[in-house]
């Protein structure tokens, strides 16, 4: 299926400024070369501009790359840490809040409890 997201094992969120008029093959490179990951495994890598009010999702889907672009209808921006050298793990619930427009640290969400 077409950019099927729920079987990916890793969401990685591609920490500084990326370049938005990178295609598929930049944005390869940039996985390559900063997160030092393969980007045809079985992981989404997240990209954000200067502006950011818009994100590219790189995912690799065994036959292929799919590229999605996310671009804000409302004025607003996607908080999006700005260290360059670091790639962060994505939660499901953090990434949910980031395409929600939230920011990823809630301070006040209830975290799962185990016993």
């Amino acid at each position: 299926m077409l950019a099927d997201i729920t079987k990916v094992e890793n969401i990685y969120m591609v920490c500084g400024y990326t370049d938005m008029r990178k295609s598929i093959d930049g944005l390869c490179a940039v996985v390559e070369e900063v997160v030092k990951r393969d980007p045809r495994e079985n992981s989404l890598f997240l990209f954000c501009g200067l502006r950011s009010d818009r994100i590219k999702a790189l995912l690799w889907e065994g036959d292929g790359f799919v590229l999605i672009y996310k671009r804000l209808a409302v004025k607003g921006r996607y908080r999006w840490p700005r260290n360059s050298s670091e790639a962060r793990n994505l939660t499901w619930q953090e990434f949910d809040w980031l395409m929600s427009g939230l920011d990823i640290e809630q301070p006040k969400a209830i975290r799962a409890q185990f016993a």
